[in-house]
């Protein structure tokens, strides 16, 4: 696939490297030239000098044959607009945009406009660090009414299958993280510790989930 990003900041250029490295073609667009040094020399890709959501430097970056854009720029407005010129003018199925603001990140989402609010990203993983009872979600659909959330759970819980936690919540175990790796679960998986349990529940369930998660196995029967 090729892939046009816009901004080559320190997220723009680990994008950019990340993506090739995966076997992907990929273009680069910033206003200053001297940005594309944290390529470094290994990349291989294109280097487009000019403002993103300038129709003709996007052509020059090829976004005419694009199958996605990342707008990660420093700047909210012209990662929007951009993002919105490359789904909307050259029909790029899949865009994101960065933005710093979480509330206008909500508005855009909403729109359907994919977006990672900088900001509230750190917020809510340091809030799941330094609280993790009644932490953040992970991820909430448009909707606001679908969640994605780290629930943390009883160390009784420890030596129990997955399938036995699901019924003691009447929730879905998404995924596993253990040992620094993504694990998808079966009902008959073990909880070890140190496992980080992800849930897909319906935002109203949460505190009954985070309940059930908090007791052990025979009260949560």
């Amino acid at each position: 696939m090729h892939i046009v990003i816009m901004g080559c900041g320190r997220v723009g250029s680990a994008l950019a490297r990340a993506l090739e490295k995966q076997g992907h073609s990929v273009a680069v667009v910033d206003q200053d030239p001297t940005a594309f040094r944290r390529l470094g020399a290994g990349f291989n890709g294109q280097r487009v000098t000019g403002v993103g959501f300038d129709q003709d430097t996007l052509r020059e970056a090829g976004i005419e044959e694009a199958g996605a854009f990342a707008a990660v720029s420093s700047g909210d407005n012209s990662n929007i607009i951009a993002a919105r010129v490359a789904r909307e003018n050259f029909g790029v199925e899949h865009v994101a945009a960065r933005i710093y603001d979480p509330r206008r990140a909500e508005v855009y989402q909403r729109l359907g406009i994919p977006t990672v609010a900088t900001v509230r990203w750190t917020a809510d993983q340091m809030l799941r660090r330094l609280l993790p009872s009644g932490s953040e979600p992970l991820w909430t659909d448009p909707s606001g009414t679908v969640q994605l959330a780290e629930v943390p759970f009883a160390t009784v819980w420890i030596g129990r299958r997955i399938g036995e936690l699901e019924e003691a919540s009447g929730t879905r175990v998404a995924f596993v993280t253990r040992l620094g790796e993504g694990v998808l679960p079966t009902p008959q998986m073990v909880l070890q510790e140190g496992d980080l349990v992800q849930v897909m529940l319906r935002r109203a369930d949460l505190a009954a989930v985070e309940a059930a998660f908090a007791k052990g196995p025979e009260e949560g029967h």
